[in-house]
């Protein structure tokens, strides 16, 4: 038991290094993006919102990647089913229970949904952020 959690706490403390830089990234890119002309406030908080959530995309799915390295390495999804697959059902707590993970791995699974779900509530408090940035840009004419 003691080898799963540190395993699968080095893949989520990748996972989190990851998302930190992609974070700082988007953030501090948002910022800089509101500070551009005033001209077409809404197509302008548009952009920034689209490009957010896709560069938070982009960063799950290069997490779920990282899990399924780990799964595919280490051989925890039985025999003939997708690591990848395997991999975005629990990081995304979908559950769908149609693969479960080999009996001497099977910590790693609930590991990657504690994983997923720390990161996804993370991106959503950035998003709030880059739209309390836009917004407080686009009412007030401020510096966000």
């Amino acid at each position: 038991m003691l080898r799963q959690l540190l395993l699968g706490g080095a893949v989520s403390l990748g996972n989190i290094a990851i998302h930190a830089a992609v974070m700082a990234t988007v953030v501090g890119t948002a910022r800089r993006a509101l500070e551009w002309e005033r001209r077409r406030p809404q197509l302008r908080l548009a952009a920034v919102m689209v490009a957010t959530v896709g560069v938070l995309m982009i960063a799950h799915l290069a997490e779920v990647m990282v899990w399924s390295l780990a799964y595919g390495i280490l051989d925890v999804a039985p025999p003939g089913a997708d690591p990848r697959y395997f991999a975005f059902v629990n990081y995304t707590t979908l559950g769908y229970g149609d693969v479960v993970p080999v009996e001497r791995w099977r910590l790693l699974g609930p590991m990657a949904a504690m994983n997923g779900a720390l990161l996804f509530g993370w991106s959503t408090a950035v998003i709030f952020e880059v739209l309390r940035q836009a917004m407080r840009s686009r009412d007030h004419g401020d510096r966000p």
